[in-house]
């Protein structure tokens, strides 16, 4: 009988603990919020090279912020690191220009970005032949 009560306390307490962590939270960030709701935000700019660490830069009204972020180093240059397009799977290989072709629908556009609705990728056809090797 008493573990069983022990146990009930110790439920709420933790119960107690963890609702409390969490007043704590929402409270930090309605101190560091702002009133200003229509904030522009300028594209990632990386602090050295085309690609890693940097910031963006946004406004609102007369307010001002920074932003960490970050390029991925294999992102697509031609479409911006804030443009997520979803891709279809490569087509065949052209013999006439050894190259193939997939198109890609926007997915998400961060930031108020400015982002093409499809993109068309190519790369160079493979040159090697790709073998399957069966298991024995």
């Amino acid at each position: 009988m008493q573990v069983r009560g022990f146990l009930l306390l110790l439920a709420l307490v933790l119960l107690a603990a963890t609702t409390e962590a969490g007043k704590n939270k929402k409270e930090k960030v309605k101190k560091d919020g702002s009133e200003c709701q229509d904030w522009r935000w300028g594209p990632c700019v990386p602090n050295s090279k085309d690609c890693g660490l940097g910031y963006r830069e946004g406004t609102c009204k007369d307010e001002s912020r920074k932003l960490k972020c970050k390029i991925p180093c294999n992102w697509k240059k031609k479409f911006g690191a804030d443009c997520k397009y979803k891709f279809e799977s490569w087509g065949g290989c052209s013999a006439q220009t050894g190259v193939k072709t997939r198109s890609g629908i926007l997915k998400k556009a961060l930031y108020n970005a400015q982002c093409e609705e499809i993109v068309y990728v190519t790369k160079p056809c493979s040159s090697k032949i790709k073998s399957k090797s069966k298991g024995q």
